[in-house]
């Protein structure tokens, strides 16, 4: 499996991702202030990032530009602002070499095939797309696509899409660690607010919106509802996932252990907290205690794939979940124990 992994200023995650170059199908990366599904690139981090670009270049690392925010207000039209992506998306590519860009808009997806026939256009995991309508209507656009992250774990679906975008010469890519929570009713909210956080930033703002996955997973009778929720691939899955995707996309944006995450999927192993794999990584809500990958059961992964989907009538994933819940310090006792024998 190839992985397309997403940039972030670490060493040690740079690092990691040289060692495993031949794993990574490509580095995506947004750009200046454009805006893109994840915050604001400083002046700082974009110097880093330029560096950096040349070091992933020189190991042969493939880049995917981001030009993939929500919306992008009274620009989303604007002769100016196609001006700038053309000039930015050809100084990339003479400068370092791109071959893809993801994008959630429609209209960046026409300019850049029609001005860039040479680059892979991918439409973003933020569209949505779930039905092999969804991929039909937007033929002409996009070379590949991002499958909405609920149906990671629905065999039908992920057969059917991968089908439907073969027959069409078209590529299907799965997000493998997202920590969204299926079907969330704030998460057009959340990534419009986010694609205005350059404007929201400079307001006198009344509240805080951290995300309703935070909000849900901060009262005690959800916690045991976050398996059931959730739609992130185990590392050790991702065997099961060969013919029905293109590749994998890793969140490691803003994940705190981008260079644990990297090498847990490039390895097909954790030993560890399964939640701190995730983006958003929602570990703090269940300190004291961890969800311990290894007590996960071999067929977790094909039942999940099979199974009815009903889940407030199904308690499968809350019982794996309770199985395998355990207190930190008893983990790391054992932990322990393990690497003396």
């Amino acid at each position: 499996m190839k992985f397309h992994v997403g940039y972030q200023a670490d060493e040690r995650f740079k690092q990691v991702l040289l060692t495993h170059a031949a794993q990574i199908g490509e580095l995506y990366f947004p750009w200046d202030d454009f805006t893109t599904g994840r915050g604001i690139n400083s002046r700082e981090q974009q110097r880093q990032l330029e560096n950096d670009l040349t070091d992933f270049a020189a190991a042969g690392i493939k880049f995917d530009l981001l030009l993939n925010g929500n919306c992008y207000g009274r620009q989303a039209l604007s002769r100016a602002f196609y001006q700038r992506i053309g000039d930015t998306v050809d100084m990339l590519g003479s400068t370092y070499g791109l071959n893809a860009v993801t994008t959630a808009s429609v209209v960046i997806a026409k300019f850049l095939k029609n001005n860039f026939p040479e680059l892979k256009i991918r439409a973003s995991v933020n569209m949505e797309i779930g039905t092999p309508e969804g991929v039909e209507y937007l033929l002409d656009l996009f070379d590949s696509f991002y499958l909405k992250r609920e149906y990671n774990q629905d065999l039908a679906v992920l057969t059917r899409m991968k089908k439907f975008c073969t027959d069409h010469g078209k590529q299907l890519f799965i997000l493998a660690n997202s920590g969204c929570l299926n079907f969330c009713s704030a998460r057009t909210f959340h990534d419009n607010l986010v694609a205005h956080q350059h404007e929201v930033s400079e307001m006198d703002n009344a509240f805080e919106f951290p995300g309703l996955c935070h909000e849900f997973l901060a009262q005690e009778s959800a916690k045991s509802q976050l398996l059931s929720h959730s739609n992130f691939i185990r590392p050790e899955d991702v065997a099961l996932y060969e013919n029905l995707c293109d590749g994998m996309k890793l969140a490691t944006r803003t994940n705190p252990k981008p260079a644990a995450v990297a090498s847990a999927y490039f390895n097909g192993r954790w030993h560890g907290n399964i939640l701190d794999l995730t983006e958003p990584a929602h570990a703090r809500h269940f300190l004291p205690e961890i969800i311990s990958n290894d007590l996960f059961p071999a067929d977790y992964a094909s039942k999940r794939f099979n199974c009815s989907k009903k889940c407030e009538s199904c308690s499968y994933c809350c019982d794996i979940q309770k199985q395998a819940t355990v207190k930190l310090t008893d983990f790391l006792i054992t932990e322990g124990a393990n690497e003396k024998c």
